[in-house]
């Protein structure tokens, strides 16, 4: 939601298999359950804005779901596809892309994006932009949906962290798939 204080939250969205891992050994995300209850189309009219990464934006920025894909998914797509899109990249710049590159100074960068009146923002990933994210201190909230899965390898969510971050509890949903949603606060917010 638009923030009336001036400030917009980065705010982590994304789905972890139990034992802490964003996508499988070979980059999979077949287990990642999109169940209705959980409305996620909900937390799209929430934010204006998703922050990728290069890789990240390369394979999902412009994705575009098969024929035949059920309706709701295809509709999902277009509502992702509204947003504005910011792709941190060291060596790529804009090229007429859909999408706004930012090359450097990436706190600078947020934070004028924070600052700017709008609805929140997606921190979409990938596994090494949260990271740096994390070590700038810009998540502001996490949501993060525990899928009911053990996948014993693949790629961590939290990769070199070197610091210690405090999180507040927020909001805890269960889902009838075996989902659970943990929504924390930074605590120095």
């Amino acid at each position: 939601m638009s923030n009336k204080a001036g400030t917009r939250k980065v705010i982590l969205d994304l789905a972890i298999t139990l034992d802490g891992f964003i996508e499988g050994k070979n980059g999979e995300i077949d287990w990642c359950i999109m169940d209705p209850e959980m409305d996620f189309t909900n937390f799209l009219t929430q934010i204006d804005t998703i922050l990728y990464g290069r890789k990240s934006y390369d394979l999902w920025g412009q994705y575009s779901p098969p024929m035949e894909a059920p309706d709701d998914e295809k509709e999902m797509w277009e509502l992702v596809h509204c947003k504005e899109k910011v792709v941190f990249s060291k060596t790529q710049k804009n090229s007429g892309n859909t999408a706004i590159f930012v090359n450097e100074n990436i706190s600078d960068e947020v934070n004028k994006l924070k600052n700017t009146p709008g609805k929140d923002i997606w921190l979409y990933g990938g596994a090494n932009l949260i990271t740096t994210f994390l070590e700038l201190g810009l998540v502001d909230e996490f949501r993060l949906s525990v899928h009911p899965l053990v996948l014993g390898e693949g790629r961590p969510l939290f990769v070199d962290i070197k610091q210690r971050l405090n999180l507040k509890l927020m909001n805890t949903r269960t889902f009838s798939s075996g989902v659970v949603q943990l929504i924390y606060q930074s605590d120095g917010n």
